[in-house]
């Protein structure tokens, strides 16, 4: 890593939330949700500049309470449930970031639906990206739990098809056990971090060659949904160290 070059954080914290009211801010163990991303970033010591990209000023002030900054509001039209992270993430590189453009290296998207998170995962995965010269953006992922070789696709008349092409197999993957089959990852919302080079170059949060970073244990759990929040308060109930101390 060039360490004369800057890092920045960005953590994206709309006020819009269908699913959870108030997401962003809800209270985990007393303490704002999006608290927990904004003081793994500080605790990781990687960046320069940790951001909060908001549309709302309750969220605003909270964020700056716990440390992060809040140059300007996000604008409402860049903060709809159908609104690309392309246009906020642009929108925050020309409005919110103090450091001159080229002097930044990599940025890091730490969304709030993930408090589990740890600050020592943070510094691992600059570390790996930093390491990998070939990669324009690193992105957390998880093996599946569910195999895409046991999926299929069901037309009007009920008729299944497997989803994966079966027709180079020498068997079919939905006939054979799931361990044998090739380890596939899905991508979590936890952790990413992308060069700004390649972001200006391919107009892309994630450039053309990313790296496959693995979280580790429930790290990666993703708030989305009242179900989600239920099992989050569980987990912490049944092991309180999963939750960061702030």
């Amino acid at each position: 890593m060039n360490l004369s070059r800057a890092n920045i954080a960005l953590i994206p914290a709309r006020v819009g939330s269908k699913r959870i009211p108030n997401k962003n801010v809800k209270l985990l163990n007393g303490i704002p949700l999006v608290a927990y991303s904004i003081q793994a970033a500080i605790e990781s010591k990687m960046f320069d500049e940790v951001i909060v990209s908001t549309d709302s000023p309750e969220i605003a002030e909270i964020s700056k309470h716990w440390g992060a900054n809040v140059p300007v509001l996000r604008p409402r039209e860049l903060a709809t449930d159908s609104s690309p992270d392309f246009e906020w993430f642009m929108h925050a590189i020309n409005f919110m970031i103090k450091t001159p453009i080229n002097q930044v290296e990599f940025i890091s998207l730490l969304r709030p639906t993930s408090p589990l998170r740890r600050s020592s995962s943070i510094v691992r995965a600059f570390q790996e990206i930093a390491s990998s010269d070939w990669a324009d953006s690193l992105r957390a992922m998880e093996p599946v739990s569910q195999h895409p070789g046991k999926m299929w696709t069901v037309d009007e008349g009920k008729k299944a098809t497997p989803f994966m092409d079966q027709s180079r197999l020498d068997a079919h993957t939905f006939n054979r056990p799931t361990q044998t089959l090739q380890k596939i990852f899905v991508q979590n919302a936890s952790l990413e971090i992308v060069r700004l080079e390649s972001v200006l170059r391919t107009r892309s949060i994630s450039g053309d060659s990313i790296l496959a970073f693995e979280m580790p244990g429930w790290e990666g759990f993703d708030l989305n949904s009242e179900l989600d929040l239920c099992l989050l308060e569980y987990l912490i109930q049944t092991d309180p160290t999963l939750l960061p101390n702030i």
